[in-house]
């Protein structure tokens, strides 16, 4: 079992180790190999007795895992702090999914369309009048605020862990379901939005007065349920994940091999 053993220190060395999160990339998980790489060492001293829970606590963090590196330390202080007070894996797996995807767009807009343009147009401003202090500026600049950034996400998901944990123990599970119903959502908006099928098949239709009309597929299925093909596509996937067991690979072919195949037989665009 998990003991409450982790000091303050050991949340800000979490934090700081938010820098090593793209290490672990992969498509298949993600960041899922290194958010359990961040973990680690709280993990190790959490488990030190125990390779056995240790273990299983690794592997349950190389799931699928996707989020902003400079608002992950909320994440992992949330994480921790729930582990520490016994909270069930399913419950932290919830909050940890539903936070990622809010988190990554908070982060990637301060990050790239904030603080990158302000260091960068000043930094450019300073280069241009043949001064070095410009590059150094935007270098500087750029990593301390993210620097910063990284550290106080982390005392703030310590603090609210902590304050909130107790008081709200024994109402986890629903805000884990709801949680869950919030990351749902959010997976539900990105199959509709980024996996694009559409189908071009037409056909003519008689109409009175020897008149025909051109039915097309597709807008009828968009008559009837909009982005229907993607969801049916994305529910096909998923199947094949939890049910078959099939790896990335796997299923990286078949999106190739079978996406080629309809539409050369234009069942598919």
């Amino acid at each position: 079992m998990a003991s409450n053993c982790l000091e303050k220190k050991d949340y800000i060395k979490t934090s700081l180790r938010a820098y090593f999160l793209q290490n672990g990339f992969n498509y298949g998980n993600y960041q899922g190999l290194g958010y359990a790489n961040v973990l680690y060492p709280a993990l190790r001293k959490m488990y030190k007795d125990d390779d056995d829970k240790l273990q299983e606590a690794l592997q349950e963090n190389i799931e699928f895992f996707n989020t902003n590196i400079h608002f992950l330390p909320f994440i992992t202080s949330l994480h921790l702090v729930m582990l520490e007070n016994k909270t069930p894996s399913k419950e932290i797996r919830n909050i940890k999914m539903a936070l990622m995807g809010p988190l990554a767009g908070i982060g990637d807009s301060l990050a790239q369309f904030c603080l990158a343009p302000l260091f960068a147009t000043i930094g450019a401003s300073l280069a241009q009048e043949g001064l070095i202090m410009g590059p150094i500026l935007f270098l500087l600049g750029m990593n301390i605020v993210l620097f910063i950034v990284k550290i106080l996400t982390g005392m703030w998901g310590y603090k609210l862990g902590t304050s909130i944990i107790a008081s709200l123990s024994s109402r986890m599970e629903q805000i884990s379901d709801v949680a869950s119903m919030i990351g749902v959502t959010v997976i539900s908006g990105l199959a509709v939005n980024f996996v694009k099928i559409t189908t071009p098949i037409q056909y003519v239709a008689n109409m009175p007065g020897d008149q025909q009309k051109v039915v097309a597929i597709q807008d009828m299925i968009n008559a009837i349920a909009p982005n229907l093909l993607p969801v049916l596509f994305t529910g096909f996937i998923f199947y094949l994940i939890k049910v078959k067991k099939w790896t990335t690979y796997k299923l990286v072919i078949l999106t190739v091999v079978v996406g080629v195949l309809l539409s050369c037989l234009h069942i598919i665009a």
